[in-house]
């Protein structure tokens, strides 16, 4: 056998699903692997790649390569043959477009070596990990076979039922909790159109923390019920979630928490499970170590083993996810110290320039010796950012000083937008072949801003939550290829009309037709007298709308004639279908690569099982588009985001969003004292609800009552208040680093804003305040000193 069948063999065996092991072969015999960039690792990266076995913990500043150091560290671990035939390196990281982003560049390190892409290693997200430890033992874990995973959208669905049964039986259950200050005027409009989305918040953290802490519905009821007073939150949490959980089991289904907690389980109950997986696994590297939960660190610990072989790479100063979860920083911190682990750290950045590189090394400064908090000096921690050593391969830009600019003056948040519109307006022109992003640190800020570009005709990318994610894009597939599959349904009709009319949801007025086109689109009593109409059977013609609204008489034939096209394609193959579909859909190229991706794996299934006909491949792409697109790289994180295929174009983006990524101008919008708190008496905080008594955070409160519960139930250490305060300092110290992702993602030049907010009473934020003075007075010695 030639060494390219043995290692298609060796492939084989490794691959745990035969589907995705011919998709791979297919992508890499139509698209092959072009050669890397001539990678020379810097000093610093040559001692993490010096690692041959044992712990180690890498810290890694900003820029400075540890995605292409990890990568190349697991290629070398399987070139130098340290792999028996049925062993992988397991690369474990935080996001799918990481998992995305490791695969294709350890692919092609591996590749330069001469050896066969795809295998020796596994690249895993936690959940993806946890979906593979389950399903191959979920009667370990008590599930069926063919258990189902929910997706964040069913879940939420089945949660917000959960919690509307308990508010309606419910009726006083805000009396508790609400303010005195409020009249019985202004309760009343809480209890009607704030209270139910309120508790919906609080639950979705209750049951996260109580799967993180792998507490059942059982197991709460067995505690509170030996607890000798009521416990209202307590109660209102156990109650939702054992409802939550029910709903779960009728449908034969987990969601994404329960992964983590039963592969936990799984691996806890079958010490031989443990050593089978460690023997397939004899190498596991963590990237994104500083997000890394209590369970994760659990599950990984588990599968190294007392002797096993762990490297854990990442960035405390970028810990911006921790936020009422069970994730921190101090997991990588630790680890670091303890004996026998080899500390390393990348220290070196060719990301950004000099006065970029000394404003956020200035902010790590500041917080550690003059935050006005002292609980807060240790939200940033060094080391500080170096900049590339000298014939680095990656230089920093050439430094300018008057390209960082921290405008002092307030503006309303109108104000603001337009300012920073009114500059990319002059500065896109002349910077056609740079990239550009305006970052805010909400969603909702975002839009606005996007709206803004829109208006001025500023061509934009968004990264913010939005109609064109993936989730909607397979999920209108899917509806399609349920209604070819029954095209009788008036119902299902209905639904393929407001899926392809999707867009109306932005506009009130087209949102409104849409909802009254589909309400007299389920009603139709034969479906095919309106897609095929008859002299004596026409519903369109007996709507009269000739007269009444001529433009919804051709917006309704317009849709008539699209959908007898998708009914012509049902004698088609199924990637034929889907792609036939998808132009008509979708304009976003990362849709179409998706539908692409859908297409390809739909065919194979259909090659796999040559019984199928469109119900049940249907039925497959509902399996693929919902319950386990998480794993298969279907998300619109999964299908990465480069910003240097954007140049001329500005995207705008939540800071978390533009973690990992760079550009050549940031602005950076919107840093208050209310997106950014300080944890000072005066601050504000969104999570803390107007309406709610003594200023009470409540989801910090219960969260605090569910650990006290399960840390000692007889004891139960818990003071009412003493949470929310610690809350707000977890927070502060989260937007402390959220600030410093922000700054860090700027080449070449950074404007920083904030706005006084919706009431005119925000502040700039303390660390703004810190970061401009000090760079004035930076900027004044400097031009003395030329």
């Amino acid at each position: 056998m030639s060494n390219e069948g043995s290692e298609l063999a060796k492939a084989k065996r490794f691959t745990p699903y035969p589907l995705l092991f011919t998709l791979y072969s297919l992508l890499f015999t139509l698209y092959p692997l072009q050669p890397m960039t001539n990678f020379q690792p810097r000093p610093k990266q040559r001692q993490v790649l010096a690692y041959t076995g044992g712990r180690m913990g890498v810290s890694a500043v900003p820029g400075s390569g540890k995605t292409w150091t990890l990568s190349l560290l697991a290629a070398k671990l399987i070139a130098e043959g340290n792999l028996g035939d049925d062993q992988e390196v397991l690369i474990v990281t935080l996001v799918n477009s990481a998992v995305s982003n490791f695969a294709g560049r350890v692919a092609r390190f591996v590749q330069e070596r001469g050896l066969l892409p795809n295998v020796g290693y596994r690249v895993r997200t936690l959940h993806g990990l946890a979906h593979d430890i389950v399903r191959e033992r979920p009667a370990l874990a008590g599930l069926a076979d063919d258990f189902q995973i929910i997706d964040e959208r069913v879940a939420t669905e089945i949660l917000q039922d959960a919690v509307q049964a308990w508010v309606r039986s419910h009726p006083a259950s805000l009396d508790a909790v609400l303010s005195a200050e409020i009249d019985e005027t202004r309760a009343e409009w809480v209890r009607r159109e704030h209270w139910q989305g309120y508790v919906t918040r609080l639950a979705t953290s209750f049951i996260k923390q109580a799967k993180d802490l792998q507490l059942t519905p059982a197991d709460l009821r067995y505690r509170l019920d030996r607890f000798p007073e009521p416990l209202p939150l307590l109660e209102m949490g156990y109650a939702i979630y054992a409802d939550y959980q029910r709903a779960l089991a009728y449908r034969g289904a987990v969601d994404f928490d329960d992964l983590i907690r039963l592969a936990l389980h799984t691996l806890n109950l079958d010490p031989a499970f443990q050593a089978r997986l460690r023997e397939r696994w004899p190498y596991i590297l963590e990237d994104e170590a500083q997000d890394s939960s209590r369970l994760q660190e659990e599950i990984l610990k588990l599968l190294v083993g007392p002797e096993g072989n762990w490297v854990r790479v990442g960035d405390p100063n970028q810990a911006i996810y921790e936020t009422f979860t069970t994730a921190s920083p101090e997991y990588l911190l630790k680890f670091m110290k303890q004996p026998g682990v080899q500390p390393r750290d990348l220290p070196n950045s060719g990301r950004s320039m000099q006065s970029i590189i000394k404003l956020a090394n200035y902010l790590i400064r500041w917080c550690n010796e003059s935050h006005p908090v002292l609980k807060l000096r240790q939200a940033l921690a060094r080391p500080y950012i170096k900049p590339a050593p000298p014939g680095d391969p990656q230089p920093n830009p050439p430094d300018a000083p008057e390209n960082v600019r921290l405008h002092a003056r307030g503006l309303s948040p109108q104000q603001e937008i337009e300012a920073v519109v009114r500059a990319l307006e002059r500065w896109l022109p002349e910077h056609q072949d740079q990239t550009v992003a305006v970052l805010v640190p909400r969603n909702e800020r975002g839009f606005e801003a996007a709206n803004a570009l829109k208006a001025r005709n500023i061509p934009c990318i968004e990264l913010l939550r939005s109609t064109r994610s993936t989730r909607e894009a397979a999920g209108a597939l899917t509806h399609l290829c349920a209604y070819l599959a029954e095209p009788l349904s008036a119902k299902k009709l209905a639904t393929v009309y407001r899926v392809w009319q999707r867009a109306a949801r932005e506009d009130p007025a087209l949102e409104a037709r849409m909802e009254d086109v589909a309400r007299r689109l389920r009603q139709i009593a034969r479906v095919e007298d309106y897609l095929w109409p008859r002299a004596d059977r026409d519903w369109l013609a007996e709507q009269n709308l000739e007269d009444a609204d001529p433009t919804l008489l051709d917006h309704l034939v317009e849709f008539r004639a699209l959908v007898q096209r998708w009914q012509g394609t049902t004698m088609l193959p199924i990637d034929q279908i889907i792609l036939t579909l998808a132009q008509d859909l979708f304009t976003s190229s990362t849709d179409l690569a998706i539908a692409h991706k859908l297409a390809v794996v739909l065919r194979q299934a259909a090659d796999t099982h040559p019984e199928w006909r469109l119900p049940e491949l249907t039925q497959e792409l509902a399996v693929v588009a919902k319950n386990e697109r998480k794993f298969l790289g279907f998300t619109d994180e999964d299908t990465g985001f480069d910003p240097d295929k954007h140049t001329g174009e500005v995207v705008v983006s939540t800071i978390h969003k533009a973690k990992g990524l760079e550009w050549d101008k940031v602005y950076l919008l919107s840093v208050n004292d209310y997106d950014f708190p300080s944890a000072l008496p005066q601050d504000s905080f969104i999570s803390e609800a107007w309406f709610v008594r003594d200023h009470l955070n409540l989801e910090a409160e219960v969260l605090a009552q569910l650990k006290a519960l399960y840390e000692n139930p007889d004891l139960f250490i818990y003071d009412e208040g003493l949470p929310t305060l610690q809350a707000r300092q977890d927070y502060a110290a989260e937007r402390l680093r959220l600030l410093y992702v922000g700054i860090t993602r700027a080449r070449k030049a950074l404007t920083v804003t904030w706005n006084t907010g919706r009431r005119g009473t925000a502040q700039p934020a303390v660390p703004f305040i810190a970061l401009q003075t000090w760079w004035e007075t930076e900027k004044r010695e400097t031009s003395s000193t030329d």
